[in-house]
C-alpha cells in the first residue's frame, strides 16, 4: 500500500509552480488529490498528468479540481471545503502554497490596494482555507504552511526583505499563524507546521521578483537623462520581454520607445530612436542587475544551489508523515538553509532620554479600544504638551466613546482609518493650522481576548487584519508622504528628508496565567509588523538615503506584567530626539528590561 493511500489532500494554488510539484508528489504516493487556483487551463493540464501519475501507480485515487477559487475569497473557499465533506466525508491534509509576488517596489511607492490584496491572499487566504479545512478534519489531519525564510528571527534580528513590505508582513504572520494554530488545535489532534525553503527555482523568481527588485533600483537611483516617472512606466513595457528572442525584444523597445516619445512629446524620429537605443541600454542593466541579485542570494548558501520544486515537494511530504508532524509540530522548518546576514534590528532596553518636545508638533493615532489605550494615549499626549510640545490626536471611529470624551481635552478628531483619503486629508488640515508634524505615533490597541483565532468568523478575523496589519500601513505610508511630498514618485526628494514614525503595540497578554496559546495569538500580529517595518526602514535609509525612520514599540514582557508606560514615553522621547536615527535597533520591548 502507498504511503499516502485513501488519503484526500488539498493544495492550494496548485496548478503551476509549486504546488504542482507537491501535488504530483503526494499522487506518485498514492493520494486523492484536490487543486484549485485562480485559473482554469493550468489545473486541466496539472489535473491530466496527475491522472497519468494514479493510471501508473495503480492506486485508485482521483484528482478534483476547483477552477476560479482565490484564497482570499470568503464564499468560494467555504463552499469548497462543503463539497468536498459532503463528497469525501474527510479532508486529510491542506498545504497552503498559493501565493503573489505583490508589488516590487519602496513601500511608499506601493498602492494600499495591492497591498491589502498580498495580505489577503497569503495570510487571510491562509487563515481562511486552514479554519474551513478544520471543519472536514479528524485527529490526526495536516496543516502544512508554505512561507519564507525572509521574515524569520534570530536573537536581536529581524530580517528585511527591501521592495516586498507587503509580503514580508503576509509572511511573517504566516508563520506565527502556523505556530498559532498548533495550540489550538491540539485538543483536535491535528497538526500544524510552515516550511521556510528558501530560494526555489522558479518563473516568479526569475521572470518576476529579480527583474521588477532590480527596475526599482533602476526607478530609484536614475538612469540617463529619464525621471522615475519615465523609468517606471518604460519599466512595465520592457519587464516582459526579459527572456523573449531578439525580434520580440527589438519590437518590445521599439514600441515602449514609442510609447514613451509620445508623453514626451518628441516626433522626430532620430529622437525616437535615441530613446529606443537608451531603453535598450537600460533593460540590459535591468537583466545584469537581476543576475547579480540572483549571484549574491546563491553565495549566501553553502552549496550555492537553490531548491528545485521537487525538493520542496519532498520536504512537505516529509512533514506529512505521521511521526515526524508530530515531533514538528508548531515548527518553521527549516529553521534556516540561508546564511543572510543582518544588522541587530532589536533590543530590550535604550538610553535614558528626557522628553524634549518643545516646538514640536507630535501626531497620534489611536485605534483604542481597551481603557488601558485610552490611558496611554492620555499619558503620552499629556507629556508631549508638558515638555513644550503640541499633541493632535486622530481617533479611529471604531474605538469607543470613552475614547472620544477622554481624549477630547487635547486636539482631537475622529476618523475613519479605512479611508487613505481621510487620512491624507487630515495630515494635510493639521500641518495647516497647527505647523509641520515631526513625529506620528500610531497606538494599535490590544488584540482582543478571543478564545482561539481559528474559531473567528471571516469578518471578526478581516478586521484584525485591518486593525494591526493594514491600517498602520496605511498611516505609515501617508506619514511619509507627508514628511517628503511627491517623493513616491520622485526618490531622490528622499534624501536626508527627516520625520519620525513609532508604532505601539500589540501589547502582550498580561496576568499571571498566560498560556502560550494566549502569547502565540499575538504573535501572529507582532510577527507582521516586525519584518514590515524593518523592511521599510532598509528602503529609507540604504535606497532613499532618507533620515527618517520608522519604529515599533512592542509593549509588555513573557511574564505577563503590565506594561509601563514611562518606559515607552522614554523610549518615544529617545527615538524622536534624532539620537536613535543611526542605530540599527528600530524594534524595542521596553518591558523586557530587567530591573
Amino acid at each position: 500500500m502507498l504511503k499516502f493511500q485513501n488519503k484526500v489532500v488539498v493544495i492550494t494554488g496548485s496548478g503551476t509552480g509549486i504546488g504542482k510539484a507537491i501535488a504530483i508528489k503526494f499522487a506518485e504516493n498514492g493520494a486523492n488529490i484536490v487543486i484549485l487556483g485562480r485559473r482554469k487551463e493550468p489545473l486541466e493540464e496539472a489535473a491530466k498528468e496527475l491522472e497519468q501519475i494514479i493510471a501508473n501507480v495503480k492506486s485508485g485515487a482521483f484528482v478534483k479540481i476547483f477552477p476560479g477559487v482565490d484564497v482570499s475569497d470568503e464564499e468560494g473557499v467555504s463552499k469548497m471545503f462543503e463539497e468536498l465533506k459532503k463528497s469525501h466525508g474527510v479532508v486529510d491534509i491542506v498545504i497552503n502554497n498559493a501565493g503573489v509576488s505583490g508589488p516590487v517596489t519602496c513601500f511608499v511607492n506601493a498602492p494600499m490596494s495591492e497591498f491589502k490584496s498580498t495580505v489577503g491572499i497569503h495570510l487571510t487566504g491562509t487563515f481562511w482555507t486552514s479554519a474551513q479545512a478544520i471543519k472536514a478534519m479528524k485527529s490526526g489531519g495536516k496543516i502544512v504552511t508554505i512561507s519564507t525564510f525572509f521574515t524569520e528571527e534570530r536573537p536581536f534580528e529581524q530580517r528585511p526583505y527591501r521592495f516586498r513590505s507587503p509580503y514580508t508582513a503576509s509572511q511573517g504572520a504566516k508563520n506565527r499563524l502556523a505556530e498559532a494554530m498548533s495550540w489550538e488545535l491540539t485538543d483536535k489532534g491535528i497538526v500544524s507546521i510552515a516550511t521556510n525553503p528558501g530560494p526555489v527555482h522558479s518563473d516568479r523568481i526569475y521572470k518576476t521578483v529579480y527583474p521588477k527588485a532590480a527596475a526599482e533600483f533602476m526607478r530609484v537611483s536614475g538612469f540617463e537623462n529619464l525621471t522615475p516617472q519615465e523609468i517606471e512606466l518604460v519599466n512595465n513595457d520592457i519587464l516582459p520581454l526579459l527572456g523573449e528572442d531578439e525580434e520580440t525584444v527589438r519590437d518590445g523597445i521599439k514600441n515602449a520607445a514609442a510609447k514613451l516619445a509620445k508623453t514626451k512629446a518628441i516626433n522626430s524620429e532620430s529622437d525616437v530612436q535615441k530613446l529606443g537605443t537608451t531603453i535598450s541600454t537600460l533593460l540590459s542593466k535591468i537583466q545584469q542587475i537581476a543576475e547579480k541579485i540572483q549571484s549574491n542570494t546563491s553565495k549566501m548558501i553553502a552549496d550555492e544551489q537553490f531548491l528545485s520544486q521537487q525538493q520542496v515537494a519532498e520536504t512537505v511530504l516529509m512533514l506529512c508523515d505521521d511521526n515526524i508532524s508530530k515531533i514538528l509540530n508548531g515548527k518553521v522548518i527549516p529553521g534556516d538553509r540561508v546564511f543572510y546576514p543582518v544588522k541587530p534590528h532589536i533590543s530590550s532596553s535604550i538610553p535614558e532620554s528626557q522628553s524634549d518636545f518643545k516646538a514640536k508638533v507630535v501626531l497620534l493615532v489611536v485605534d483604542a479600544t481597551d481603557e488601558s489605550d485610552i490611558s496611554r494615549t492620555e499619558f503620552l499626549a499629556q507629556n508631549i504638551e508638558n515638555s513644550g510640545g503640541k499633541s493632535i490626536i486622530l481617533i479611529s471611529k471604531t474605538g469607543t466613546k470613552q475614547a472620544e470624551e477622554r481624549l477630547s481635552k487635547f486636539h482631537s478628531h475622529v476618523v475613519d482609518f479605512t479611508n487613505q483619503e481621510n487620512i491624507k486629508r487630515m495630515l494635510n488640515t493639521a500641518t495647516q493650522k497647527i505647523g509641520p508634524i515631526s513625529s506620528v505615533i500610531y497606538v494599535t490597541g490590544k488584540v482582543p481576548q478571543v478564545s482561539k483565532l481559528t474559531e473567528l468568523s471571516r469578518s471578526q478575523w478581516d478586521s484584525l487584519v485591518d486593525k494591526f496589519i493594514n491600517t498602520p500601513a496605511l498611516v505609515l505610508q501617508e506619514s511619509l508622504n507627508m514628511f517628503v511630498p511627491n517623493g513616491a514618485k520622485n526618490p531622490p526628494l528622499f534624501k536626508d528628508k527627516q520625520g519620525t514614525i513609532i508604532i505601539i503595540g500589540p501589547d502582550m497578554p498580561t496576568g499571571s496565567k498566560v498560556t502560550g496559546g494566549d502569547r502565540a495569538k499575538i504573535e501572529v500580529f507582532r510577527g507582521a509588523l516586525r519584518p514590515f517595518v524593518t523592511t521599510v526602514n532598509q528602503e529609507l535609509s540604504d535606497v532613499l538615503k532618507s533620515k527618517a525612520r520608522v519604529y515599533l514599540l512592542l509593549p509588555g514582557s513573557i511574564e505577563g506584567t503590565e506594561p509601563n508606560n514611562a518606559r515607552i514615553l522614554s523610549a518615544i522621547s529617545y527615538f524622536t530626539s534624532g539620537k536613535a536615527m543611526n542605530s540599527s535597533e528600530i524594534i524595542c520591548y521596553p518591558d523586557e528590561t530587567r530591573s
